[in-house]
Order: C-alpha cells, then sequence, then structure tokens
C-alpha cells in the first residue's frame, strides 16, 4: 500500500519502484483501477495490445522481476504498419503584385524534411511529396552571412539577388538572416527534462538504441550549472532520474533503458512538465526534449487539448524540442507540429553523426533561444516586380495583419542559427508565369516615386523574455535587378538546395531543371554536409531515372 499526503497547493506525485523505474501515480487516484482501453486503429494502424499498468522489463530483468514476485507480462512489440504520415501543403501559388503585393511568414529553422528525405533515398526510394518542405532544406546548411554587429539586434539581415538559374526571365532574392553565438562560459543555466519513448515501437536500432547514443553524447556538452531529468512513458509514464548534472548518472541512466509496451504519449509529457516546472530556472533554458518516432497511438486525449497545454505551457516558459527517430511508423506530422506549438525546433536523427551535429556542434542553436516569434513581411513594388512566389514556408505563412499583432506566434532563432528565404521574382516587362488582365491597372504614384526599391523588408521579433516586438526594416534597392549575375558560391548552393527541394515537391516550373543540373550547380568545394548532398543529388536522379 502507498501512503500519500496533500498538499495544499497541489497533489503530492506518488511513486512506486519496479525494475528499476519510477512509475507515476497522483494522489487521488484509485492505484488498483485498470487502465483505459486504447482507442479504435484509424485504418492502416495495427493495433497493439492493450496498454499494460507499468513500463515492461525484458531479458535478464524480466528473470530478475520473476524471482522477486514483481513479474509483469510483456506486451507484444507491434509489428510495423508502413504507415507514415505528412501534413504536407501543396507548392505555393504565383502571386500578382498588383492584387498581393505583401508576403507575410515565421521563419523556421527545423530541418527534419531534410534528414527524413536523406534515409528514403539513401534506402532506395524517393520521399513522398508532402514530407518534402523546401525551407528545411535550405536551412538544413550554414551559408556566409556577417554576424550581427551587437546583440541589439539579436541577428544580421542580409539581402542579395541573382538570375535564377532554371528560368532568364525571373530573378531570385534572398534574404538571409543570422544569429549571434553565446560563447560556453555566458550560456544561461539549462533544466532539460528528456521524455523518452520506450514503447515497443522504438525497439528498432535506428530508435531508442540511436535516441540513447544522441542523448549521451548531449549530456557531455553540459555544464555545472545545467540540470537534466529523464522521463519515460509506454505503457505508463515514469521517471528514471530526477535533475542532476552528473554526466555519469545520466548516461548510466539511459543504459538502462529498453523498448516494450504501448505508448502513453500523454501521461509522459503531463510528467515532464511536472518535472520542468519543479526544477524552473528563472532567467535559464527550461526545455523538454521528446525523443519518440511520433507514435502516440495510446493513452492520447483530444488533439487540441495536447497542442493547448503545449502553447500554455510555452507561455510559461517551458519550451519544447521534437527529436525523431526511424521509420514505417512515423509521425511526422505531429513531430513538427508539436515542436511549433512549443517554441522548439523538430529535428529528425537517422545517424550517430547526425546527432552529433544536432545535439552536440549545434547545441547552443538547438537549445539557446535568442528571439522568438520571428516574422518577415516583403512588400515588392509594383513598378518594378510584376509576380513573385515563395519558395517553400508554406506552412509557414501568415496572414498580412498578422504581423503588427504581438499575440500571434511565430518561429525562433536559437545561438548561431541561420534562416534563408529564397523569393523567385518576374521584373516588370519580362515574361512571367501569368497572363495579362484585361483590366489591370498600372502602379499608382506612390509606387513609381519609389522607384529606386524593388521591395521592403520588415522583421517583428521579441527577445525571448519580451512581450513586444521590435521592428527591423531594409529597403530592397532596385539596383539589385540590373546588376544580378549567375549565382556564384553560397548563392549557387542555396539555390541548388531549393531546386532539389522543389523538384521532389512536384513543382512545375522549374522548366526541366533535373537533377544533372542541381548537382552542377551545386557542385563546389565545401564541408562534409554539401558533399554529401551532391551524392543524395545523384541518388534521387538515378531513382526517376534521369
Amino acid at each position: 500500500m502507498v501512503v500519500c499526503k496533500e498538499n495544499p497547493a497541489r497533489a503530492v506525485t506518488r511513486f512506486l519502484v519496479l525494475s528499476g523505474f519510477v512509475l507515476l501515480a497522483s494522489c487521488g487516484e484509485v492505484a488498483d483501477a485498470p487502465p483505459p482501453p486504447p482507442p479504435p486503429p484509424p485504418p492502416g494502424i495495427v493495433a497493439t495490445a492493450p496498454a499494460p499498468s507499468a513500463v515492461t522489463v525484458t531479458g535478464a530483468r524480466l528473470a530478475e522481476a520473476k524471482q522477486e514476485g514483481r513479474y509483469v507480462p510483456p506486451v507484444q512489440v507491434p509489428t510495423q504498419p508502413g504507415h507514415e504520415q505528412y501534413e504536407g501543403t501543396e507548392v505555393a501559388a504565383v502571386k500578382r503584385v498588383a492584387q498581393e503585393p505583401v508576403s507575410t511568414f515565421s521563419v523556421d529553422v527545423d530541418t527534419g524534411a531534410y534528414t527524413n528525405t536523406r534515409r528514403f533515398l539513401k534506402q532506395g526510394q524517393l520521399p513522398p511529396a508532402r514530407a518534402v518542405r523546401t525551407e528545411e532544406f535550405i536551412n538544413y546548411f550554414r551559408y556566409d552571412y556577417p554576424a550581427p554587429d551587437s546583440r541589439e539586434a539579436p541577428f544580421s539581415v542580409t539581402t542579395d539577388m541573382a538570375q535564377t538559374p532554371w528560368n532568364p526571365e525571373t530573378r531570385l532574392l534572398r534574404i538571409g538572416l543570422r544569429g549571434y553565438d553565446i560563447a560556453r562560459e555566458s550560456r544561461p543555466p539549462a533544466n532539460l527534462v528528456f521524455l523518452l519513448d520506450v514503447s515497443g515501437s522504438m525497439s528498432a536500432p535506428d530508435k531508442l538504441p540511436l535516441l540513447k547514443t544522441a542523448l549521451s553524447g548531449l549530456a557531455g556538452e553540459l555544464g555545472e550549472q545545467d540540470r537534466v531529468s529523464i522521463v519515460v512513458y509506454a505503457g505508463a509514464a515514469g521517471l528514471v532520474l530526477p535533475p542532476t548534472n552528473d554526466t555519469r548518472k545520466i548516461r548510466a541512466a539511459l543504459d538502462t533503458l529498453t523498448a516494450g509496451g504501448s505508448t502513453a504519449g500523454a501521461a509522459g509529457l503531463k510528467l515532464a512538465y511536472n518535472i520542468a516546472r519543479d526544477s524552473f530556472i528563472d532567467g535559464g533554458v527550461n526545455r523538454i526534449l521528446i525523443g519518440t518516432d511520433g507514435d502516440f497511438n495510446v493513452g492520447m486525449t483530444n488533439h487540441d487539448d495536447m497542442i493547448a497545454k503545449i502553447e500554455k505551457e510555452r507561455d510559461a516558459g517551458i519550451t519544447l524540442t521534437t527529436l525523431g527517430f526511424g521509420q514505417g511508423n512515423y509521425n511526422e506530422a505531429l513531430m513538427e507540429q508539436v515542436a511549433d506549438h512549443g517554441n522548439g525546433n523538430y529535428a529528425y536523427i537517422d545517424s550517430a553523426l547526425e546527432a552529433k551535429k544536432v545535439l552536440g556542434d549545434q547545441m547552443a542553436s538547438t537549445l539557446f533561444t535568442i528571439a522568438k516569434d520571428v516574422k518577415i513581411q516583403v512588400e515588392f513594388n509594383p513598378t518594378l516586380v510584376s509576380e513573385y512566389r515563395l519558395l517553400g514556408y508554406e506552412n509557414r505563412a501568415l496572414r498580412e495583419e498578422d504581423f503588427e499583432n504581438d499575440a500571434v506566434d511565430a518561429g525562433d532563432i536559437g545561438a548561431g542559427h541561420q534562416v534563408t528565404a529564397l523569393y523567385e521574382i518576374v521584373p516588370t516587362g519580362a515574361k512571367g508565369w501569368l497572363p495579362e488582365r484585361r483590366y489591370e491597372d498600372t502602379p499608382d504614384t506612390a509606387a513609381q516615386d519609389r522607384a529606386q526599391e524593388l521591395a521592403f523588408v520588415k522583421l517583428r521579433y521579441k527577445l525571448p523574455d519580451g512581450t513586444t516586438s521590435k521592428l527591423i526594416e531594409r529597403p530592397v534597392p532596385a539596383s539589385l535587378v540590373a546588376s544580378a549575375k549567375a549565382p556564384r558560391g553560397d548563392f549557387a548552393f542555396a539555390a541548388a538546395v531549393a531546386a532539389f527541394g522543389q523538384g521532389l515537391r512536384g513543382d512545375t516550373l522549374l522548366n526541366g531543371f533535373d537533377e544533372g543540373n542541381v548537382a552542377r550547380l551545386a557542385e563546389q568545394p565545401g564541408d562534409y554536409w554539401r558533399q554529401e548532398f551532391v551524392k543524395l543529388v545523384g541518388l534521387a536522379g538515378a531513382l526517376k531515372g534521369d
């Protein structure tokens, strides 16, 4: 029998020890009540066995549990249904400047779509078009943008232009942001909660074993002021490790984890937030890192309720990052959406090398936010630009009125992060994509009077602890059109990545610019990641038969 004392402020959590795990049971609940049955699986999903009342134990732990009279029957590992979930949107339509001169969107620093696509290509498959987000391809790579002059503005803004490699009539306008870096000794303290999926679907080598390797590496990057807790969820949620900065304890706790059971994601998320709140660091980073294949199939409450809770905790200072693993039942749609609403970033980890990149080399970018709710708005001058389209960012589009509304959530930028946006524009007088309109008006006097401005770029952002946005404004000179040449160096590579992403998405405006053209545009001296990109382009071309 477990004795539980009540706290006037809120019920004290009670914990049951079972085979090395601490299982959650809230005061006032009936300890022996059976769990509710799992909801029926959607079409194409294989149903799993009912959720057990404890985290499943296997192997030596199972034998030990039997000897001590605390055996819990293992749950059968669900078969891989080969059902992955994506929520991609259609390629953005061309906009006519005379009718829609303003483009507004939220920044995005996620990279998961690129690494997930890499996984498909290395396995000899083209990715589903809905799994490709061009902006995440572009933002996977770093470009030679200048660092900000000071921290008064947390990021620098760069604009330049080049001829479009796949269309001689159009031009590419590039907008680049680069956040300031944080030296290790200047980093704020971090309160991190690892929320780890140890359900049966995580048993594959590219899931839980790789997740443990990734977080073990992150543990080695932490300082004395940082704290890490580990929460697991399967048939039930459990606290494996209370807050500590002892790297050996963190790695030892990770080593004990094995996969088995159903996926009670909601209970795990609730417990993780409780732990994060109890260990909250004022002025520090308070973040949950979820490691999962996204298969929240048991114990999940209403989806909208879950998002509302994530947003509420975000507004209270606890952000959320998602790390995706594995294949077969991967729910990428949920992974990206949860991270977006939690003011974190989403990454897909397909190798130990990628784990080192995201949680080692780029740890500061992953964990330490320097600007939040970052929005970009571009207004094109109809005297100089007749049509445009934004390459990517379809699911980041905002209404024009959202730009000045500080209540509208947008993307965050971490320390050292970069954001790149590419617009393909049609200069006035050049052949565009849309037919001429019979009753179209000529540009008004104000547009003609500002003929030296091709466009006007505005950015809004809040400081990490701020509630009121700050504004950056930058005109784009018209002279860029006349001086635009074929893209070179960084710009050429960014254009190649954009064309590759758009091609995989089924973009019909690339004029036959295939993987061979992409490879030639991208082929230049570069780091490992850029060289790998060229190889992936070759794989895609071979799969398409180009």
